[in-house]
């Protein structure tokens, strides 16, 4: 669909950063930055564009932070949260919507309400589950409450899915399980609770995913789970932290996104929305999701929330669109970790750089369909190629396009379209558009970036 043709929202929406730390170089090259220069592409277009993000408040992973650092879970989320918004604002990053469910009751409220619906007509299944309990502490094994080995490709995870291979595996299926509070060995608990079944979409979501924009990393990941039955997933847990329901358990944090994907763009488009109904009907007003995020991440966005959206009543078509997806990005060719510090944080490198030298940088060297490796030897490069070409941009008055227009910036306009974005190929146009050609058309896309 042409922009010109198109009356709803274009929605682009970027995973929410868990406040336990701050943002690294690994987030920015990822979703965030590329999420915002595909929303500006498009408002170029003339598209209508909402843009989403938050903070991930309810992972298990802060109650960790909190326990590693002797800090309450409150101050964690607190001094993290307005770290991270200031680097987004650093970096030029704007979202229409942030949500903050940590400390917005009506969003709970809000949530708990379409979970509890969902529950009572039968969308989410009240079955029997076998849950992992630590010996030890007495801890349900979730999310960052356990460790052990990812039973696909063997290596080292949590709960949920792999950091390495991006398949989806519950404490019960992992490999070696342990507590991550105590070290303690699980003892198996069978008990009643609302589960997601995958299994029971599979032939809604295969046929989803026929006709949706998705990269060849995202296809293998979701063949993977099609050569087997497709997982349950848990949607709360008997545990101490996130949204409690009814019954007294706590809402799944991926659960919970969903859900908050679900109520921002329903309650986006119509404002009166109160009930799962009214939000999933609201979703008649897009013309387009699309999802920026991390290969470890992609079953959460293909495959959950695609299911979650059409249980609730979202029309196929806007069940997935499409996915931007990004592998690793590599830091001295170790992977970006918070929980190590092996990182370099986006704040400590607005000190030394400025938004549009940065900006174009983790464009240039996105990790788009492989791993891509920060150093400052190859920083320093791009940064004496470029500085003279943004401030040449920013000194010059744009002009009318050349005529006829060259073909390195036509391949730049096509690599900022939603269905084949790629910011790596549209810099490495640029460039060479504005090095050989001088074309003020180049400029303009070069000052639209960054």
């Amino acid at each position: 669909m042409r922009a010109e043709e198109r009356t709803g929202l274009t929605v682009v929406r970027s995973p929410h950063p868990t406040p336990n730390g701050p943002l690294h170089l690994g987030h920015l090259s990822g979703p965030y930055i590329a999420a915002d220069v595909a929303a500006r592409a498009a408002r170029n277009r003339g598209e209508r564009v909402l843009t989403m993000c938050g903070t991930d408040d309810h992972q298990n992973s802060i109650v960790m932070k909190a326990r590693s650092s002797g800090l309450t879970p409150d101050e964690v989320i607190t001094s993290n949260t307005a770290v991270i918004r200031e680097t987004l604002t650093s970096t030029g990053i704007t979202h229409d919507v942030f949500v903050r469910p940590y400390a917005d009751p009506e969003h709970q409220a809000l949530t708990r309400k379409l979970f509890d619906e969902m529950v009572s007509a039968g969308l989410v299944i009240t079955t029997e589950r076998v849950l992992l309990v630590c010996h030890g502490c007495g801890k349900t094994m979730h999310n960052s409450y356990v460790t052990g080995s990812c039973p696909f490709c063997a290596a080292e995870k949590t709960g949920g899915t792999c950091e390495i291979c991006g398949t989806f595996s519950a404490a019960d299926a992992m490999t070696s399980p342990r507590c991550a509070v105590c070290g303690g060995i699980p003892v198996e608990s069978r008990v009643s609770g609302p589960v997601l079944p995958l299994e029971a979409h599979r032939a809604r979501l295969t046929r989803l995913w026929a006709g949706a924009v998705l990269p060849p990393s995202v296809r293998a990941l979701l063949t993977a789970h099609l050569d087997r039955p497709l997982p349950s997933v848990t949607a709360s847990h008997p545990t101490d932290w996130g949204i409690e329901v009814t019954g007294g358990e706590r809402l799944d944090a991926w659960f919970e996104m969903g859900l908050t994907y679900l109520v921002t763009v329903g309650r986006y488009v119509n404002p009166r929305a109160t009930t799962l109904r009214d939000f999933a009907q609201a979703w008649n007003g897009v013309d387009s999701a699309w999802s920026f995020l991390g290969l470890d991440t992609g079953f959460y966005y293909a495959a959950l929330f695609p299911a979650l959206f059409a249980a609730a009543g979202v029309p196929d078509a806007l069940c997935v669109n499409g996915l931007a997806v990004n592998e690793l990005y590599l830091y001295e060719s170790g992977k970006f970790s918070t929980s190590r510090g092996h990182a370099v944080w986006a704040s400590d490198l607005l000190k030394e750089a400025t938004p549009e030298v940065i900006r174009l940088f983790m464009c240039w060297n996105r990790p788009d369909t492989h791993s891509t490796n920060f150093t400052r030897e190859t920083f320093d490069f791009f940064r004496t190629k470029i500085t003279p070409m943004i401030e040449k941009a920013q000194a010059t008055p744009i002009g009318f396009p050349t005529t006829p227009v060259p073909p390195e910036t036509l391949r730049a306009h096509h690599a900022l379209t939603l269905e084949n974005f790629d910011p790596a190929m549209a810099i490495r146009c640029l460039m060479t558009a504005l090095t050989d050609h001088n074309d003020p058309e180049a400029t303009r896309l070069l000052r639209l970036i960054m």
